[in-house]
């Protein structure tokens, strides 16, 4: 089948990432949205992941062997994730698997990782699930979502705002984001105004928007992805909800700004990466140097988000040694220990698989650009 707009872009951007190379001998799998609501920033953070790559792959690769990413498109859906996790393992038997996105995706495919012991690089999820108890094939490189909501309603509170409420997707990562507000409500002595959800699937604000509009708040967190949070926040301002919106770090691509269009100036979104645009960070620079030497202009937080998660699954197979297989990957990535990847430091043991401990806050500015 011919495939045109966005997802014929992201077929060409995945072929940037090695797929179809004759030459290619250490293949990673990457089932991930490259369709439906997650689409843009995927599209982004897969570009970040392919600057590193063909960087690596253009030095000779690692060992004498060139690294190929075999991206399946799940188009966000959990049951086309755990479809996509058994192809890509049983059928193309890849050493590893990377970035995948969504909580519930993540989570449906970790018995399969059990079953054939195959490590999983840089999930894009922030879910607590993910870090405690430690899953033995999963390595996160992103803080936890509920970091980051902890730190965004404690900052809310140092501003003055009381009247703080949540709208969060009703699955396992609005729960995971809901846990992390609550925290933050009971370390403010808060309690949230409100907590209204919704359907993942087909989200409908038609009567939520009117509820959290009579509640008058003067912030709202909104956890959520992609598409479904830009409609549901056109469905507030619409409703007349003047307050303060928050999301988390899995909506801070360029693509979700241009989707809100002009609702999108004044949104805070938390990070948990270093800015993309701060030379003080050696990661930042590297990246940005590999992205102009490709014509690309400006960096994005999910373009950094992937590239520095194809530098952690790199280093993991230069430890795995000559003939990486999953087990050595396993070995290797776990042996990185107080690791300096560019002014932010990962760790990981067979305690640990938390990876970095950043969080910070942005806010979108007039030009579109994530302010700190």
């Amino acid at each position: 089948m011919k495939k045109t707009g966005l997802a014929g872009a992201l077929c060409a951007l995945a072929a940037t990432l090695g797929i179809g190379s004759a030459h290619a001998q250490i293949l990673i799998g990457q089932t991930v949205g490259i369709t439906g609501s997650a689409a843009a920033t995927v599209a982004e953070s897969m570009q970040g992941a392919a600057l590193y790559i063909d960087h690596i792959n253009a030095k000779g690769g690692v060992g004498g062997q060139k690294v190929e990413v075999v991206s399946l498109d799940d188009k966000f859906d959990p049951k086309l994730t755990l479809q996509n996790t058994k192809t890509l393992i049983e059928e193309k038997g890849v050493i590893g698997l990377f970035m995948t996105r969504g909580t519930p995706h993540t989570q449906g495919i970790m018995p399969l990782l059990e079953q054939h012991g195959v490590p999983l690089v840089g999930p894009s999820t922030g879910a607590m699930v993910l870090h405690q108890p430690v899953p033995k094939y999963i390595f996160n490189v992103r803080a936890p979502y509920q970091r980051e909501v902890e730190k965004a309603i404690t900052h809310l509170n140092t501003l003055g705002i009381k009247r703080i409420g949540v709208v969060h997707v009703d699955d396992t990562f609005g729960a995971d984001g809901l846990a992390g507000a609550q925290s933050g409500f009971k370390a403010n002595q808060l309690e949230a105004l409100f907590i209204e959800k919704f359907d993942r699937a087909k989200p409908d604000y038609s009567a939520i928007a009117p509820r959290v509009a009579q509640k008058q708040p003067q912030a709202v967190v909104f956890i959520g992805t992609g598409a479904a949070v830009v409609e549901g926040i056109k469905a507030l301002r619409a409703a007349g909800v003047n307050g303060q919106i928050v999301t988390l770090s899995n909506n801070a691509s360029g693509g979700f700004v241009k989707l809100l269009g002009d609702q999108a100036r004044g949104v805070v979104v938390t990070q948990v990466f270093p800015s993309e645009r701060s030379l003080n960070y050696p990661v930042v620079k590297e990246a940005m140097e590999l992205a102009r030497a490709k014509n690309i202009a400006d960096l994005t937080p999910a373009m950094v988000e992937g590239f520095v998660s194809a530098k952690v699954l790199v280093e993991g197979l230069k430890r795995a040694g000559p003939k990486p297989d999953r087990a050595k990957l396993h070995t290797g990535l776990e042996s990185i220990k107080k690791w300096d990847l560019g002014g932010v430091e990962l760790s990981y043991s067979p305690t640990d698989h938390s990876g970095l401990v950043f969080a910070d806050l942005s806010i979108i500015g007039s030009d579109g650009r994530f302010r700190r």
